[in-house]
């Protein structure tokens, strides 16, 4: 499978399959952007990714299990379907990012900025929310079944027939957020459900 990143002359790179998370990894230690990507379906399982920009980029059913994208620039990316269990994204700027179906579980959102972002049916179970803001995410059919989503900002953001069973929702602003038909049995500080 081939992979295009944009060198900074913005011509294309392109990239074999064997060593490609030994290849970004490099990208990002030195500067490199790699906003625009062409990662479809790439395996960077565990790699080291913190800071990277990656805004737009295409990582749709990529396999960043483990992987460390701390503080990483995901705007507007689309991570579709993408593994992303256990891995860090705090402080990650996601904003407008498209992670519908994403698997999120286990997964290190302190702080992560997910304004708008598209999590309808993605995996977040266990995931860490604390402090994350999802103002105006799209979380429809998305499972949040044991989350910690203590100081979340989740004020109109859209939860229908969300799965928040078992979550903590301390000190969360849930102020215009659509709680149709959620599941909150057993969330900790949970508001009633519309």
């Amino acid at each position: 499978m081939d992979f295009v990143i944009h060198r900074q002359d913005r011509q294309p790179l392109h990239l074999e399959g064997e060593n490609l998370a030994d290849a970004i990894e490099r990208a990002v230690a030195e500067g490199r952007a790699l906003n625009l990507a062409q990662l479809e379906g790439a395996n960077l399982e565990g790699a080291h990714l913190e800071r990277a920009n990656l805004a737009w980029a295409e990582l749709m059913e990529a396999n960043l299990q483990g992987a460390n994208l701390e503080r990483a620039d995901l705007r507007r990316a689309d991570l579709t379907r993408a593994q992303l269990r256990h891995a860090n994204l705090e402080r990650a700027l996601l904003m407008d990012a498209n992670l519908r179906g994403a698997n999120l579980a286990g997964a290190d959102l302190r702080y992560a900025n997910l304004v708008e972002a598209d999590l309808r049916d993605a995996d977040l179970t266990g995931a860490n929310l604390e402090g994350a803001d999802l103002r105006s995410a799209a979380l429809e059919r998305t499972d949040l079944r044991g989350a910690q989503a203590s100081g979340a900002i989740l004020d109109g953001a859209i939860l229908w027939h969300a799965n928040l069973a078992g979550a903590d929702l301390e000190g969360a602003d849930l102020e215009g957020a659509l709680l149709v038909r959620a599941h909150l049995e057993d969330a900790q500080n949970a508001p009633e459900a519309n």
